[in-house]
């Protein structure tokens, strides 16, 4: 791994299994690599797309979205936590740093970005209304 960010880290193997691990236990959820990364889609549509250090940025992170005006506030309360990332991040996407979450943390983001983007049925079955 190359970037100051990245010293000491080793690959970001055990990050994308325990993203994998917490995106597959909700609802309707698969993964393809896309963008030459493990990605989750809900439906047909993404919800997670892991980056492991991609094109050298240093991040071994999750890009989720995330609702209007969380991206901000999350960055500006822990900006070794949350950054934006490149591409999605104008449209309110956030990243967060795997290795500085735990998993409850890490499923309560994931869980909200399911909910985001899944269809209205499959939301309703999940929280049980």
């Amino acid at each position: 791994m190359t970037g100051a960010k990245n010293k000491g880290r080793q690959s970001g193997s055990q990050e994308i299994e325990r993203v994998r691990r917490l995106c597959l236990a909700l609802p309707g959820t698969w993964e393809k690599i896309s963008h030459g990364e493990p990605t989750w889609f809900v439906g047909k549509k993404v919800f997670a797309m892991f980056s492991n250090n991609h094109h050298g940025d240093g991040h071994i992170a999750v890009t989720v979205p995330a609702a209007i005006g969380i991206q901000e506030m999350l960055i500006k309360k822990s900006p070794k936590k949350f950054y934006r990332p490149p591409y999605v991040g104008v449209r309110g996407w956030i990243g967060i740093e795997v290795d500085r979450v735990g998993d409850q943390e890490l499923a309560q983001h994931l869980a909200e970005a399911w909910r985001l983007i899944a269809p209205a049925k499959l939301r309703a079955l999940h929280d049980g209304e």
